[in-house]
C-alpha cells in the first residue's frame, strides 16, 4: 500500500480511481485528479508548500515532485496540467506544468519555471529557475534550450498515447 502522510494539517487528496503503486509516497498538501497514476518510488511531497496534479497525468517510477518553503520570490508550488507524463527518475521542484506535456527520463525542473502547452522536455535536460518555455516547445541539454518547435499533432499524438498506455498499465494492477 503506498504511504499517505498527513502533515501540517494537510492530508493528500486522491481521486478515487487513481492507481498508487505500493511503495509511492503522498505527502501533506497534495491533490491528484482522475485516471492519474503514481508510479513506484514515485515522491509527491507536499510538506512545504502545495502540489496539484490534473487528470491523466502518470508520475513514472523515481520521480521526485517538491517545492520551497517561502524562500523564492514568489509562491514555490507545483502544478500539473492533464494529460502530463513525468518521465522515470525525473525531479520537478515548484514549477507550474501545462496540459499536454511529456517530461523526459531524468530531467530536471528547477523553481519558478512555466512549461507550455504541448511541449517536450527530453530525457536529461535541465529547465533551470525561472525559465519560461514557450508551448510547443522542444527542450534539451544543460541548461535545456529551444531545439524546435513541435507541431500540436506531433505533441498531442505522442503525448496522449503516453498518458493513454500509463491508463492501460494501471488498470493492469487494478485487475489482479
Amino acid at each position: 500500500m503506498a504511504i499517505i502522510k498527513s502533515v501540517r494539517g494537510f492530508t493528500p487528496k486522491i481521486a478515487d480511481d487513481v492507481f498508487l503503486a505500493d511503495n509511492a509516497a503522498l505527502i501533506g498538501n497534495v491533490e491528484i485528479g482522475e485516471k492519474s497514476s503514481i508510479w513506484f518510488g514515485a515522491v509527491i511531497r507536499g510538506d512545504v508548500n502545495s502540489i496539484k496534479i490534473g487528470k491523466n497525468v502518470n508520475i513514472q517510477d523515481g520521480a521526485v515532485l517538491h517545492t520551497l518553503y517561502d524562500k523564492s520570490p514568489k509562491p514555490s508550488t507545483i502544478e500539473l496540467g492533464d494529460n502530463v507524463s513525468v518521465g522515470h527518475n525525473a525531479t520537478i521542484h515548484g514549477a507550474k506544468i501545462e496540459n499536454n506535456v511529456l517530461v523526459g527520463m531524468g530531467s530536471i525542473i528547477l523553481d519558478n519555471v512555466v512549461i507550455g502547452e504541448g511541449s517536450i522536455i527530453a530525457a536529461g535536460a535541465v529547465v533551470t529557475t525561472g525559465t519560461i518555455v514557450e508551448p510547443g516547445s522542444l527542450m534539451a541539454g544543460i541548461p535545456a534550450k529551444k531545439i524546435k518547435e513541435v507541431s500540436p499533432e506531433q505533441s498531442k499524438d505522442m503525448i496522449q498515447r503516453i498518458s493513454d498506455n500509463y491508463s492501460m498499465y494501471a488498470s493492469w494492477y487494478t485487475e489482479e
